[in-house]
């Protein structure tokens, strides 16, 4: 038989250390705050206190959560960067009130990203950089309130194909990602452009003709790495795509 593993030992934490840890935040939420203590296993005395709406483990020594991490019913809070772990619990998935999640400079991979990751329906914000990510998992899709994204230190080639199916997100962090050269957005992008109108060319003045046609030049030009004169138009004016409030001002102007 192979030597057993050894765990971690850690720093001890006792339920008198853990209840004079717990502090009110301004916003009147009892959080619970035991960063950088050289934590390596779940004190299970926490189980005792779960009540706290927020709770702090990073900058430990955590590898793995307890099963019973949904015991938090009403936590909203969560920072676990900066810890050992390689995989959650499934119990994740019922932390529902939870909004804020934080499992940067970890050792994830998308394995260890259980699919109950996706039934945190009121999930606002979700880090996951710096961990080994060469993918993420399309259940994500289902964080329909889901506003920030932290994917950045990863090891991810190319852009997820779940950040389109988020209505709400509004900030994605990807840096340092083994990602290609930027490339022109696809067509389906354009759904998200806000006041987006499709005219027949001759509906336009002049002036909002040339600048219509010097911009779909100047994107074909990205598209193909050509100058725009060295490439043909892909259509001949029947439909070009302008922002609404300029095309109205365009026209007043040539009136």
């Amino acid at each position: 038989m192979g030597k057993k593993v050894a765990e971690p030992k850690g720093r001890k934490v006792t339920l008198k250390m853990a209840q004079a840890a717990v502090k009110l935040t301004v916003d009147g939420r009892r959080r619970l705050d035991l960063s950088n203590m050289g934590i390596a296993t779940f004190p299970k005395c926490l189980l005792q206190l779960s009540d706290v709406e927020e709770l702090d483990l990073s900058r430990n020594l955590l590898r793995k959560l307890p099963e019973t991490l949904d015991t938090f019913a009403n936590l909203r809070w969560l920072d676990l960067h900066s810890n050992q772990l390689e995989s959650l619990p499934h119990a994740v998935g019922r932390l529902q009130a939870l909004c804020t999640l934080n499992l940067s400079n970890n050792r994830l991979s998308p394995a260890g990203l259980p699919p109950e990751l996706g039934l945190l329906a009121g999930l606002r914000s979700l880090n996951l950089g710096l961990n080994r990510l060469d993918a993420v998992p399309h259940f994500l899709s289902a964080l329909r309130e889901l506003r920030e994204l932290g994917l950045f230190s990863n090891r991810l080639g190319h852009d997820p194909a779940i950040l389109r199916l988020l209505p709400k997100l509004e900030k994605v962090n990807m840096a340092d990602n083994p990602l290609p050269p930027a490339s022109p957005p696809p067509l389906d992008a354009i759904r998200r452009v806000e006041g987006l109108y499709l005219v027949p060319g001759d509906c336009l003045c002049r002036l909002c003709h040339q600048r219509c046609q010097q911009e779909r030049e100047r994107l074909d030009s990205r598209a193909s790495g050509k100058t725009p004169n060295q490439r043909r138009p892909l259509f001949t004016g029947l439909l070009l795509l302008s922002p609404n409030s300029v095309a109205r001002q365009d026209q007043e102007i040539g009136r």
